[in-house]
């Protein structure tokens, strides 16, 4: 009479304790070894199996779930070459593209997961006494037995369809951190030290793109922000390039402010505090004050827009005006400074100074 080789005695030592819940080690096959074929899942006790038909049909509504994340994930990379920014309507494109697609990624990988955890994996319930928080060597030898069976009754390697778009979806989804950190750019170089203003340049009210006629301009008080012609769609552009423009009388017009670079007490400012780059965009008429809203630095319009409160560094740079044969403000030249934070002007500084050592 030939020994069943289960029923033999083994020596204690070797027969590991099981955890408290947890099913009987398999007799058949490798944990993560394909099963022989016709093999059939165990039943344990207090184990309930899926039947083969639900297991079937959530094993293909969990692999068409990866397939649509895989999809979207190409999408969000596709969108992000295909729909370029630089314009309002651009950028809401950009970001419904990229939003959607991302959304839709998450959430089929998601639903994937939920459906593959409900309608293949066994249920019951699992649980633990407590012991020691030392473990015994015979209790992570039981752990490391615990894994490799749970892997199995996943089904990750009886279902190679599921296991397979799983690995589908979830691949591009480790490439799109890469795809957004294009995002940050090159360093910025010398390029904060200038803006697109130039001699000629109309200025353009923001939001009507109508040039600005000094004749018309002529109520002392008045503001409004413009902009460079040309560049009245680009975002990158008008974030350093938009100014206030403000009527003074003429004798309200202090010595800070350099008179020839104004036209008929019309003075040109940079719109982008020098704090932290906020638009400072309030103006008080009756103290030519200019307010930004983010901090409270506040600025002296009447003499060369000189900080007289808040943390702001320095005066907001003058843009020097004129007018064209038309009688339209246009630009003399671009800023003689940085617009913007004081860092940027820092920075710059420190560059004239470096290049002045070397010269």
């Amino acid at each position: 009479m030939t020994e069943n080789p289960n029923d033999i005695d083994q020596p204690e030592e070797r027969v590991p304790r099981r955890v408290i819940g947890t099913p009987p080690p398999r007799g058949n096959g490798s944990a993560l070894g394909a099963p022989p074929k016709g093999h059939e899942p165990i039943v344990y006790e207090g184990v309930k199996f899926p039947d083969e038909a639900s297991a079937r049909k959530g094993e293909r509504v969990a692999a068409l779930l990866f397939l649509v994340a895989f999809l979207a994930s190409i999408g969000f990379i596709a969108s992000y070459v295909i729909f370029q920014v630089g314009t309002i309507e651009k950028t809401q494109v950009s970001n419904f593209a990229l939003g959607g697609t991302l959304a839709l990624a998450l959430l089929a990988l998601a639903a994937g997961i939920v459906v593959w955890v409900r309608q293949i994996m066994p249920k019951y319930s699992l649980v633990q006494q407590r012991h020691p928080m030392a473990s015994q060597a015979e209790v992570r030898e039981e752990v490391a037995k615990t894994f490799l069976q749970g892997a199995e009754e996943s089904g990750i390697v009886r279902h190679k369809l599921l296991r397979r778009t799983l690995l589908l979806a979830a691949a591009p989804l480790g490439l799109l951190p890469l795809v957004l950190l294009k995002d940050l750019g090159p360093l910025p170089g010398t390029t904060l030290r200038h803006t697109v203003w130039k001699k000629g340049l109309r200025l353009m009210i923001e939001g009507t793109g109508q040039p600005v006629r000094a004749a018309d301009f002529n109520s002392p008080g008045g503001i409004l922000s413009v902009v460079p012609q040309g560049f009245e769609n680009d975002l990158n552009a008008l974030a350093k390039a938009t100014l206030i423009l403000i009527k003074f009388r003429p004798e309200d017009i202090k010595p800070g402010t350099k008179l020839n670079w104004t036209h008929d007490s019309i003075v040109a400012y940079s719109k982008i505090c020098t704090h932290v780059g906020c638009p400072a965009a309030l103006y008080e008429q009756t103290t030519h004050h200019i307010l930004c809203p983010c901090h409270q630095s506040t600025f002296d319009a009447a003499d060369g827009a000189k900080v007289i409160f808040g943390p702001a560094a320095r005066p907001l740079p003058q843009l020097p005006i004129t007018v064209d044969g038309e009688g339209y403000l246009i630009a003399q030249s671009d800023f003689n400074v940085p617009v913007g934070p004081s860092f940027w002007e820092r920075g710059d500084a420190e560059a004239e100074a470096r290049a002045r050592g070397h010269a």
